[in-house]
């Protein structure tokens, strides 16, 4: 049995942001962020909110998870939380990962998305020693697909009409980063 590389649950630093692990208190904040409307829109999510209770038990079982890393973005100079970052469904044999992020509308437009990108997608490379990273988002969430090619992943493809959504036919764009494009530049700038 391959013992998984997220048991371990880091605090990741930068100039902007601090990504650490989830407590149970931060369910408050994330129950508001992920009430917002673009937020749910770019992430297909339910316009149904989830209970507290059950964001609690969510972000407070987060650190004893092994499957998957979820960590708290927060802004550096303030602590405030104002998203998440995912690594999950790891495939040990091909050492691949997919990551998913949500930036709640406090965070948007300063940087700290692309930072946490940067930053857990390094730490996946460096410290983990994945080989691929990948992820799926919807063709016109353009503000996130800029933050995933600064970051170095590369569209690998569209798979059409995924979702219909107020009428309209939504592609998903397919997008990766591989070890040796991080380690040839995709890095932090």
């Amino acid at each position: 049995m391959t013992t998984s590389p997220f048991t371990r649950k880091p605090v990741l630093t930068g100039e902007h942001t601090v990504l650490r692990p989830f407590t149970e208190a931060d369910a408050d904040v994330m129950a508001g962020i992920l009430t917002d409307p673009e937020l749910l829109y770019f992430t297909g999510g339910d316009p149904a909110p989830f209970g507290l209770a059950h964001l609690r038990s969510w972000y407070g079982s987060r650190g004893a998870q092994d499957d998957r890393l979820d960590l708290a973005v927060t802004d550096r100079a303030s602590g405030e939380l104002v998203g998440e970052v995912v690594l999950n469904e790891w495939e040990p044999r091909h050492r691949r990962c997919t990551f998913r992020t949500l930036i709640g509308p406090r965070g948007r437009g300063r940087g700290l998305g692309t930072e946490a990108v940067r930053l857990v997608v390094g730490y996946g490379f460096e410290v983990l020693g994945m080989h691929r990273v990948q992820l799926a988002a919807y063709a016109d969430n353009a503000r996130a697909l800029r933050v995933y090619e600064k970051a170095g992943f590369v569209v690998e493809g569209v798979r059409r009409q995924v979702e219909l959504r107020d009428g309209i036919w939504r592609d998903e764009v397919l997008m990766a980063v591989l070890a040796d494009e991080w380690a040839g530049g995709g890095g932090p700038a």
